[in-house]
């Protein structure tokens, strides 16, 4: 069985992370979404429900049986300890699902896993996991534009969402390389991913 380079992805909401996994993936990269594996387990039918529903009471869940997304950040907002309850609930679920994911990585031969994880400079968990912290990094300006733009949310929820989040300074020391995506074009973007791909074995 090979061994594989577990490279931990991280950025601010809107800092454009997403779009450099797809960039990693290209390259060959296996990349591994602890948001999309966390929207499934609070989907319908996903791991977490019953849980949920015990913790915060059937208000929390949709009608169609999953989380109800809209009341849960009304909530966490609100009581931030609430945060931890949830996180409580699902995060180990998503740790066990990319610890499965990355095995089967691993055993298919991959040589770089894209940890994708927004929430990696808070985790201490997830700092273990990975060989080396790439960080997306952008002005807070461009995270409120970007994000009101593609979520219809206000200018103060985004903002709330972003001082949930780790700092930029706090990421940016965490990390062993740094992408900026502030004000260039997707072309600049890819000729920065293309620099940290040639220091990964892909």
């Amino acid at each position: 069985m090979t061994n594989i380079f577990k490279l931990g992805l991280t950025g601010g909401i809107g800092s454009g992370k997403s779009t450099v996994a797809r960039m990693l993936a290209d390259l060959g990269a296996t990349v591994l979404d602890a948001d999309a594996i966390s929207r499934s387990v609070t989907a319908p039918g996903g791991a977490a429900i019953p849980a949920i529903a015990q913790a915060f009471g059937p208000q929390m869940i949709a009608p169609d049986g999953g989380m109800d997304r809209a009341a849960m950040r009304a909530l966490v907002f609100a009581q931030p300890h609430e945060r931890q309850r949830l996180e409580a609930i699902v995060h180990p679920l998503v740790q066990q699902a990319m610890a499965a994911r990355l095995a089967q990585a691993r055993a298919q031969g991959a040589k770089v896993a894209v940890l994708d994880i927004p929430l990696l400079v808070e985790s201490p968990y997830w700092r273990d996991q990975v060989d080396a912290v790439l960080v997306v990094d952008c002005s807070e300006a461009t995270q409120v534009a970007r994000v009101m733009e593609r979520s219809q949310l206000s200018e103060t929820a985004v903002r709330s969402i972003i001082a949930s989040q780790a700092s930029r300074e706090e990421r940016r020391a965490a990390a062993d390389w740094i992408i900026g995506n502030d004000g260039i074009t997707l072309e600049q973007l890819q000729t920065q991913v293309l620099s940290i791909s040639q220091k990964l074995p892909l």
